[in-house]
């Protein structure tokens, strides 16, 4: 895959307040703040424009923690300020719009359809729409060039910590390089005795435990020392979200993971595979028998110091 050159610019200085990014070529424009914020955002040019928007929230009770409305309009601004009044839960918007303003409302429709597939499929938040709206008609160019246009976006959203439509499955079926040495294999974590059968993959930092791995029905308490207790606690809390959403399908005593599920680590995927204490860079193994500690270490003492 090639660079991109991605431009974020903070317009008070601060990294908690109104951040744009672009990339460079591409037409698409993104604007995001803290809700504490809106009133200045409010004033901003772009928010005069038509586009989609996203508003987050915290949910506790959804994986991921995050709660996510998405819209679109002819002028965003004005339907920001009837969410204000409207729904409380939100604390981020993120605004998307075009730098040379390009976009319709037949373009709007599209985003927002799209946008609500997209993170509906990446099931890394709960998504407050209630429907999917259908998908306006649009001539074939534009498709295609709303379908770039959503590439691009799902790129710059992640770099400003927006995670809700990202998706291992394109990485996966078109391997891309982790370094320049190695590409991300498939690593499994088994216990025959206990019929636990899982594989994942390494993408982009996170670990993800892909559909149809067998693992244990809950996260048992007695094995967690009294040190761990807390992570013990996250780990059932994490469980039972994904029993709850469908994620994970009890049968037959064993819990069957019905689409792929993103981990922040190999240890914290292990402990709710297996329901145990886990050591993920160990117990994760290649087909080769190659621990996940051990490939992410590849090539590493090849790299000379400088000079040397």
């Amino acid at each position: 895959m090639a660079g991109k050159h991605l431009d974020l610019f903070l317009v008070d200085g601060s990294p908690g307040g109104l951040t744009t990014a672009e990339i460079t070529n591409w037409t698409g424009h993104v604007v995001t703040a803290p809700r504490s914020k809106l009133a200045e955002l409010l004033v901003r040019e772009e928010l005069r424009r038509t586009g989609a928007y996203l508003l987050l929230g915290d949910d506790p009770d959804a994986v991921g923690g995050i709660r996510l409305y998405v819209g679109e309009a002819d002028e965003i601004r004005t339907r920001l300020r009837e969410h204000n009044r409207s729904k409380d839960y939100w604390e981020r918007v993120v605004v998307i719009t075009s730098k040379d303003a390009n976009l319709t409302k037949s373009h709007g429709r599209y985003l927002e359809a799209r946008l609500i597939a997209l993170a509906s499929q990446a099931g890394r938040c709960h998504v407050e729409n209630g429907t999917n709206p259908p998908l306006p008609a649009l001539p074939e160019a534009d498709v295609s060039d709303m379908d770039y246009f959503l590439d691009e976006l799902k790129i710059v959203l992640p770099m400003l910590g927006v995670n809700v439509l990202r998706s291992r499955s394109t990485v996966v079926d078109q391997p891309k390089p982790v370094s320049s040495r190695v590409t991300s294999p498939e690593f499994h974590l088994s216990v025959p005795r206990r019929r636990i059968a899982g594989r994942a993959v390494p993408v982009d930092g996170e670990f993800t435990i892909l559909k149809d791995s067998v693992g244990a029905t809950a996260v048992r308490t007695g094995e967690f020392a009294t040190s761990t207790a807390n992570a013990y606690r996250a780990y059932q809390t994490l469980h039972d979200k994904l029993i709850a959403d469908g994620s994970l399908e009890i049968q037959d005593g064993h819990a069957r993971f019905t689409r792929d599920v993103v981990f922040t680590s190999p240890s914290t995927a292990g402990a709710v595979l297996t329901g145990r204490s886990c050591n993920g860079r160990k117990q994760w193994l290649t087909a080769e028998g190659i621990s996940f500690g051990a490939w992410e270490q590849q090539g590493v003492d090849d790299v000379s110091h400088p000079g040397g």
